[in-house]
């Protein structure tokens, strides 16, 4: 069951400008935008209350609306509060988290906070928006969809982190070069992951519930449910969350921060294994947003690094030198 009163804002390129519009998405049915300056948007989190109303009156005010087609030319959604900077923006995440891998328990009220692993995935300009490909290494081990929650925070000019928002996304990685040595993880996520550009306003979602389907050569070759909200967590996402700022690197000025809270199990826990042009289809029935991507593997490129220097003759050592 969908959740149609949440509110909802999402930035988009459009006439070679920055536009913000708000509103749930809807097939066919155009978007309303309001040109933004570069930064507004996480200028507008920064200094107000997050709230819709107040995100209205900030982006909106002395603004004329441009009612766009979503198939209208030069149009391009945006992850959301994406900075222009490359590199400006990080996206990161949890391991580990969900309830089914902790045998059902939650973690004990008032116990000692042992966080669960993390990992960094790359920069936000990374990040894939749905209907894009999804690259992976020519050879991976096992690959993993994992449609999961991201928060999004954006810092102030102090580095002090302000929570704008969620969104969905499919972390996709290969979890079979993960289980062949834990060591392995930083390469194992050196897999492109998606955003959608929705920005939910407002706290994380305790219910996040959908299904996948993984579509090969025109036919469904698998699919199956998920559950990724908070009470499908073993932590709560607050906990992860403020861990996580305590250290400054993800705390400097202007940074936008997405954290991917965790997925549930997967069609690889179902024995089932993601091919090179598989179209993987995350329906979050929760929350009405429906995305897909298509997994490409890439070939390495050329060798490029010369091989080593030989080492000097013997002779051309002098002693003393």
């Amino acid at each position: 069951m969908s959740s149609p009163h949440l509110p909802v804002l999402f930035e988009a390129e459009y006439d070679g400008a920055r536009h913000v519009g708000f509103g749930r998405p809807e097939d066919g049915v155009p978007h309303t935008l309001h040109r933004v300056g570069e930064g507004a948007v996480a200028a507008a989190f920064v200094a107000g209350d997050g709230s819709e109303e107040a995100l209205r009156a900030a982006l909106t005010e002395g603004s004329d609306p441009v009612v766009v087609r979503p198939d209208e030319p030069g149009l391009r959604l945006l992850p959301p509060l994406l900075p222009p900077a490359s590199g400006a923006a990080l996206l990161s995440g949890f391991m580990g988290t969900h309830r089914k891998k902790w045998g059902g328990e939650t973690a004990p009220q008032g116990a000692e906070f042992i966080p669960p692993k993390w990992f960094f995935k790359g920069f936000g300009d990374w990040v894939r928006l749905p209907g894009e490909d999804l690259v992976v290494p020519a050879r991976p081990v096992a690959l993993i969809e994992e449609p999961e929650v991201a928060l999004v925070y954006v810092n102030d000019a102090e580095g002090t982190p302000h929570y704008a928002g969620y969104t969905f996304g499919n972390d996709l990685c290969d979890i079979g070069l993960h289980r062949k040595d834990p060591g392995y993880n930083p390469y194992c996520k050196l897999c492109d992951t998606a955003l959608t550009p929705w920005l939910f306003l407002g706290p994380p979602p305790r219910t996040v519930t959908g299904r996948v389907t993984i579509v090969r050569d025109g036919t469904t070759a698998w699919e199956g449910a998920f559950d990724c909200g908070d009470d499908a967590l073993y932590h709560r996402a607050q906990d992860m969350a403020d861990h996580l700022f305590t250290y400054p690197a993800v705390r400097r000025p202007g940074l936008v921060n997405y954290v991917l809270l965790g997925a549930d199990e997967a069609s690889f826990h179902d024995g089932f294994r993601i091919a090179d042009g598989d179209r993987i289809a995350v329906d979050v029935k929760s929350h009405g947003v429906a995305f897909a991507n298509r997994v490409r593997f890439v070939s390495p490129a050329p060798y490029a690094t010369p091989a080593a220097a030989p080492l000097p003759a013997a002779d051309s050592f002098v002693a003393g030198a």
